[in-house]
Formats: structure tokens, C-alpha cells, sequence
């Protein structure tokens, strides 16, 4: 559903992109497009703010080195028994 969410949103931007080179925006759709472009990027950083923290990093050996930082917050999230 998120995904959608944001696929709308990158078509919309994109054609807000288009008319802009095209023909111009008027003062509503300038704002419209600054309301959508911060919109896609609070979605984008909830989104990679997700899969940095489901992240687990293991070295050649296979031993785990998952920076601390990212541990402690998976522990809040109840992700970690450790």
C-alpha cells in the first residue's frame, strides 16, 4: 500500500516536472509540488529509516558486526533477544 502511496506521488511530481518545463505552474501548483516533494521525502527517509534498522551485518567470517547504535534501537523495537 506504501508503495502505491509513493508511486502516486513520484506520477504527480512528474507531471507537475513536465508542465513546469513545458508551459509554466501556476501559484497553486507550485505549492502543490512543494507539498508533494516534502511528502515523498518523509516517506522516503521512514522508508530507509526501516531497513537501516531491520539490518544485520555479518564480516567474511560470518561473525555479526551490526554497529551498536543500530542494535540498541533494534532491542527498543523488540527485534533482538540479545
Amino acid at each position: 500500500m506504501a508503495d502505491q502511496e509513493m508511486q502516486k506521488l513520484i506520477e504527480r511530481i512528474n507531471e507537475l516536472a513536465k508542465k513546469a518545463k513545458e508551459e509554466g505552474l501556476s501559484d497553486l501548483e507550485i505549492i502543490e509540488r512543494k507539498d508533494l516533494r516534502q511528502k515523498y521525502l518523509k516517506k522516503f527517509r521512514e522508508s530507509f529509516r526501516s531497513q537501516v534498522e531491520m539490518m544485520q551485518i555479518f564480516d567474511k567470517e560470518g561473525k555479526e558486526v551490526t554497529p551498536e547504535k543500530v542494535k540498541e534501537v533494534q532491542r527498543k523495537k523488540g527485534l533482538r533477544d540479545d
